[in-house]
C-alpha cells in the first residue's frame, strides 16, 4: 500500500512538472491554429535557416526545453520578453514571477492580441498552448494557478524568447 501511495505521488509530481510549459485561458482561448491567420508564415527551410535547433524544436514542433535551463528562468532585468521568431512583445518583465517550476512564467501578456490560446490535446491530457498571434511560435501553456490580480500562470520556454532591456 505504501508503494502505491508513492507511485501515484511520484506520477503526479513528474506530470505536473512535465506539462508546465503547456496549458491556457484569455481571450482567444479555445481558438484553434487554423482559425487564425498569422501574419508572417514561412516554410520549414526558411525557419530552420533562421532558428537554432533548439529554438526551431520548441517555436515550430511545440518541443519544451528542460526545467530550470532556460536563460531567463531566474532573470530579473526590466524590459519586454519579445518572440524569437518575429520579436512581437509578449511579456513585460513587471508582470514576471518566481513560480518555482523552472520556466519563466508571468501573469499576463504585454497584449492579448499578441498571444494566441490553443486547446492542447497532447500526452493524454486537455492544456492550453500559447502561441505567438503574429508567427505563430509555441511559446509554452497558461494555467490557472497563478498570483493575483489574473490568476494566471504563463509558463513560457526561455529558447521562445528575446528580451530587451527596458530604456534607462
Amino acid at each position: 500500500m505504501k508503494y502505491h501511495f508513492i507511485y501515484i505521488i511520484s506520477t503526479f509530481i513528474l506530470f505536473s512538472t512535465q506539462s508546465c510549459a503547456q496549458n491556457k485561458t484569455a481571450s482567444n482561448e479555445g481558438q484553434s491554429e487554423s482559425d487564425h491567420k498569422f501574419e508572417i508564415q514561412k516554410t520549414t527551410a526558411e525557419w530552420k535557416a533562421q532558428l537554432t535547433p533548439e529554438e526551431f524544436k520548441v517555436l515550430r514542433e511545440a518541443g519544451t526545453e528542460r526545467a530550470f535551463t532556460g536563460k531567463f528562468n531566474d532573470f530579473k532585468k526590466k524590459g519586454t520578453f519579445v518572440c524569437a521568431g518575429c520579436q512581437t512583445p509578449l511579456f513585460s518583465s513587471e508582470t514576471k514571477f518566481d513560480s518555482g517550476t523552472g520556466w519563466p512564467s508571468f501573469y499576463k501578456p504585454i497584449n492579448d492580441k499578441n498571444v494566441l490560446e490553443v486547446k492542447d490535446k497532447s500526452y493524454g491530457m486537455v492544456r492550453t498552448e500559447v502561441v505567438c498571434a503574429v508567427c505563430g511560435g509555441h511559446q509554452g501553456h497558461v494555467f490557472p494557478d497563478g498570483p493575483k490580480p489574473t490568476g494566471l500562470r504563463y509558463c513560457i520556454n526561455s529558447v521562445s524568447m528575446d528580451f530587451v532591456p527596458a530604456e534607462e
